[in-house]
Protein backbone atom coordinates (compact mmCIF):
# COMPACT_ATOMS: atom_id res chain seq x y z
CA UNK A 1 0.00 0.00 0.00
CA UNK A 2 1.56 3.22 -0.67
CA UNK A 3 2.58 6.13 1.94
CA UNK A 4 -0.36 8.53 2.55
CA UNK A 5 0.94 12.50 2.50
CA UNK A 6 2.24 12.19 6.05
CA UNK A 7 4.19 9.17 5.86
CA UNK A 8 6.13 10.25 2.97
CA UNK A 9 7.05 13.35 4.94
CA UNK A 10 8.06 11.31 7.66
CA UNK A 11 10.02 9.47 5.50
CA UNK A 12 11.60 12.62 4.15
CA UNK A 13 12.02 14.63 7.40
CA UNK A 14 13.88 10.65 8.59
CA UNK A 15 15.76 11.08 6.41
CA UNK A 16 17.00 14.67 6.23
CA UNK A 17 17.85 13.84 9.98
CA UNK A 18 19.74 10.86 9.17
CA UNK A 19 21.37 11.30 6.05
CA UNK A 20 25.17 10.71 5.74
CA UNK A 21 27.36 12.13 3.03
CA UNK A 22 26.57 15.07 0.63
CA UNK A 23 23.66 15.66 -1.50
CA UNK A 24 25.47 18.57 -3.39
CA UNK A 25 23.17 20.46 -5.56
CA UNK A 26 20.06 18.37 -4.18
CA UNK A 27 17.65 20.82 -2.36
CA UNK A 28 14.35 19.96 0.12
CA UNK A 29 12.18 19.54 -2.70
CA UNK A 30 14.01 17.28 -4.69
CA UNK A 31 14.29 15.19 -1.76
CA UNK A 32 10.52 15.10 -1.61
CA UNK A 33 10.07 14.37 -4.98
CA UNK A 34 12.90 11.32 -4.73
CA UNK A 35 10.85 9.92 -1.78
CA UNK A 36 7.56 10.17 -3.86
CA UNK A 37 8.89 8.83 -6.93
CA UNK A 38 10.31 6.22 -5.38
CA UNK A 39 7.00 5.05 -3.21
CA UNK A 40 5.02 5.62 -6.87
CA UNK A 41 8.51 3.06 -8.11
CA UNK A 42 7.70 0.66 -5.40
CA UNK A 43 3.97 0.49 -5.67
CA UNK A 44 3.98 0.36 -9.50
CA UNK A 45 6.58 -2.41 -9.59
CA UNK A 46 5.40 -4.79 -6.60
CA UNK A 47 3.63 -7.30 -8.15
CA UNK A 48 6.54 -7.90 -10.44
CA UNK A 49 8.67 -7.95 -7.03
CA UNK A 50 6.24 -10.60 -5.88
CA UNK A 51 6.82 -12.47 -9.35
CA UNK A 52 10.03 -12.77 -9.00
CA UNK A 53 10.35 -14.16 -5.50
CA UNK A 54 10.64 -18.24 -5.29
CA UNK A 55 7.34 -19.49 -5.09
CA UNK A 56 7.59 -21.04 -1.53
CA UNK A 57 8.49 -17.74 0.28
CA UNK A 58 5.83 -15.59 -1.94
CA UNK A 59 2.86 -17.61 -0.96
CA UNK A 60 3.89 -17.99 2.74
CA UNK A 61 5.86 -15.16 3.45
CA UNK A 62 3.23 -11.79 4.25
CA UNK A 63 3.71 -8.59 2.54
CA UNK A 64 5.60 -7.04 5.70
CA UNK A 65 7.79 -9.43 5.32
CA UNK A 66 8.47 -9.35 1.95
CA UNK A 67 9.05 -5.74 2.04
CA UNK A 68 11.46 -6.42 5.24
CA UNK A 69 13.71 -8.68 2.96
CA UNK A 70 13.96 -6.08 0.29
CA UNK A 71 15.44 -3.38 2.55
CA UNK A 72 17.93 -5.88 3.83
CA UNK A 73 19.01 -6.70 0.53
CA UNK A 74 19.27 -3.16 -0.64
CA UNK A 75 21.06 -2.42 2.66
CA UNK A 76 23.27 -4.90 2.69
CA UNK A 77 24.35 -3.55 -0.97
CA UNK A 78 25.00 0.00 0.06
CA UNK A 79 26.99 -1.22 2.94
CA UNK A 80 24.62 -0.70 5.93
CA UNK A 81 23.38 -3.90 6.68
CA UNK A 82 26.39 -5.45 8.94
CA UNK A 83 25.56 -9.07 10.23
CA UNK A 84 26.74 -11.02 13.28
CA UNK A 85 28.73 -13.22 10.80
CA UNK A 86 30.72 -9.96 9.36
Amino acid sequence: MPLDATGRARVWAHAMRNWTGSLSGVTKSDLQAAVNAIDDWVDTNQASFNTALPLAFRTNASAAQKALLFCFVLMRRVSILRTEED
